[in-house]
């Protein structure tokens, strides 16, 4: 597979990717969405028992399955905007502007609870 370097080419590589194994009647929002929610709790297994500086530290086989978890969860995530039609990256900075003003940096900063409990 080609470089890519963008969402928009990942997103166009899956959709072929999909419909050369006419997958497209299996790839529904509830499918998908369920598939990326295995995926990351593959990414989630990969960390289980593991200190938070064991974490930090993985060795080189650890990390090639961390990296394809990671892949894995962006592959599903990509498709499944692209078949419910949503610009992640439009929605990804929309989402930024929202937690800016629920965690502003004046109330936020060096905790981790919740915009609610600030």
């Amino acid at each position: 597979m080609k470089n890519l370097s963008s969402l928009d080419e990942l997103r166009a590589a899956l959709r072929r990717f999909a419909a050369a194994r006419d997958w497209e009647q299996f790839h529904t929002p509830k499918n998908l969405a369920m598939a990326l929610s295995v995926e990351a709790a593959e990414l989630l297994e990969q960390f289980q028992w593991l200190t938070p500086e064991q974490s930090k530290r993985l060795d080189a086989q650890h990390r090639r399955a961390v990296e394809e978890e990671i892949a894995d969860v962006l592959l599903y995530l990509t498709r499944l905007a692209d078949v419910l039609e949503v610009d992640a990256l439009a929605a990804a900075r929309r989402k930024m502007r929202i937690n800016a003003r629920k965690y502003p940096v004046r109330r936020a900063k060096g905790n981790a609870r919740k915009y609610t409990e600030l």
